[in-house]
């Protein structure tokens, strides 16, 4: 059974002494982010910030931040578990009688049972707020300079007018005031696709925002989900739980009733966009400002004790670190069904998600690895990476020194570089457009003379098995 709530998976982080609470006084304007960064590079533990400045509302922050505590937040003791699961899922072949039918249904039966469950009452709507007002909640300043205070960890709910379909999304939000923010969804995340289709049938798009809820859909809503899978199923799977979901009391939509605090609201497409940032992003860079729309708040529900769980990004690593490792293992298998010929994939902290990758292939063609390039390069949130690495398959890509002794010994500059224009990250500060520039891959895959090595590539010096096993046996007794 799953976390429910950000209230379990503390009472779970401190049983396994994980977690530290903070009962002096501390300021949300810039303090919180010195004590958490410091924190997150010392790979410290989780931290409950109990007397925030200006708030009687507790801050859990830096729950995500090491790889021990994202396997505590999805139940389970090795990421790689999960995803040999998701392995075996995808790697399902239609029964060929209904015997096979009936002997695949132990194994996969259940996954027809994950879903969301409406109830009526929800622990999130203990208290309704008379009076709106964001500056209750502790908010934090991160940066020195920020353009605001930034809520940072929501779950951002909409609805697709087409198909009706729930989205939860991960974007920022500036407060403006009282009761508005800006809504920071960049083009090409589904909010936004929502968001234009709304705008196009010229009606108001109603928007709910989640703080705390299950662990599993926190992750959830940060994830690059495929069109096939929306965030709550995705969540529901990675509990092997059902997700409680509750009707909001001003919008039609449904939330996760175990979170602690929701912000009930809309965006009016016709409504001119507001000047947002800027931010201290987890590129360790600031995002400049731009134009966003604006989320009014039409209501406000909460715990009767609620938390405010938030999270603080900056030059990696930071907490989103290791959200980000755990998003690569559980995806790797769906890109190996849709590109098989993938070994490996990393995406090293250094490159902040969409600046590097590093692949290795089962090279079998000449030219295989700008196949792969492409491929990759047409893969959903794939399209934003601006530079790819292609390795053989004996290369440990989770190793970046090996991945660039390679690079460096097989690349020739004129010959196994790929330059291609294409849509990149609205955060990318260097292409010369906003949204879109030139993108690189690098084949430092051995090169075949058919596919222009004009010399032979020399092997990779290794030692005998049988001399390095002589040398393990006498290699305790060697230096007495």
């Amino acid at each position: 059974m799953g976390i429910h709530s950000i209230g379990d998976f503390i009472s779970l982080l401190e049983k396994e002494n994980d977690l530290i609470r903070v009962k002096k006084e501390i300021d949300t304007y810039l303090e919180v982010t010195e004590i958490v960064d410091r924190l997150c590079k010392q790979h410290g533990k989780a931290v409950i910030f109990e007397n925030p400045k200006g708030s009687n509302i507790p801050i859990a922050i830096n729950l995500f931040g090491s790889e021990r505590r994202m396997n505590l937040s999805l139940g389970i003791s090795n990421i790689e578990d999960l995803a040999s699961e998701i392995k075996d899922i995808t790697s399902i072949t239609p029964p060929k009688s209904l015997m096979e039918g009936i002997k695949l249904f132990p194994k996969y039966g259940k996954l027809f049972s994950y879903h969301t469950k409406t109830v009526k009452k929800a622990p999130c709507q203990e208290v309704i707020e008379e009076n709106i007002d964001l500056t209750k909640l502790p908010i934090l300043h991160c940066w020195p300079d920020d353009g605001g205070r930034y809520i940072t960890l929501p779950i951002v709910i909409t609805k697709d007018p087409e198909s009706n379909r729930l989205n939860g999304g991960m974007y920022r939000l500036q407060v403006f005031d009282e009761k508005t923010t800006g809504m920071h969804w960049h083009k090409h995340h589904d909010g936004a696709v929502n968001f234009r289709k709304h705008k196009k049938l010229g009606r108001k798009m109603e928007v709910a925002v989640a703080l705390g809820g299950p662990p599993s859909l926190i992750f959830a809503a940060t994830a690059p989900c495929p069109p096939f899978l929306d965030e709550f199923t995705f969540a529901c799977f990675l509990m092997k739980d059902s997700i409680k979901m509750v009707q909001c009391k001003t919008i039609d939509l449904q939330v996760p009733a175990e979170a602690e605090i929701i912000l009930e609201g809309y965006v009016d497409p016709t409504e001119e966009l507001r000047l947002e940032g800027p931010f201290g992003d987890h590129t360790g860079l600031y995002s400049l400002e731009d134009k966003f729309p604006v989320f009014h708040v039409t209501a406000i529900t909460r715990r009767e004790k609620p938390i405010y769980p938030t999270i603080v990004v900056g030059k990696p690593p930071m907490e989103d670190t290791h959200m980000g490792k755990v998003t690569e293992r559980l995806f790797l298998p769906l890109m190996k069904l849709l590109i098989p010929e993938i070994i490996d994939i990393n995406f090293p902290s250094f490159g902040v998600f969409h600046n590097f990758v590093f692949v290795s292939i089962r090279k079998e063609y000449p030219y295989h690895a700008k196949k792969v390039m492409s491929a990759l390069w047409g893969l959903g949130q794939m399209m934003l990476t601006k530079f790819i690495v292609v390795v053989d398959e004996d290369v440990n890509v989770q190793s970046t020194d090996d991945v660039m002794w390679k690079f460096g010994n097989n690349v020739d500059p004129k010959r196994d570089v790929m330059i291609v224009d294409g849509p990149l990250d609205q955060l990318d500060h260097s292409s010369p457009y906003s949204l879109g520039g030139a993108k690189m891959g690098f084949d430092a895959t051995t090169r075949w003379k058919d596919e222009g090595a004009m010399r032979d590539y020399p092997p990779d010096i290794k030692m005998t098995d049988s001399v390095k096993k002589k040398i393990d046996a006498m290699w305790n007794t060697l230096f007495e």
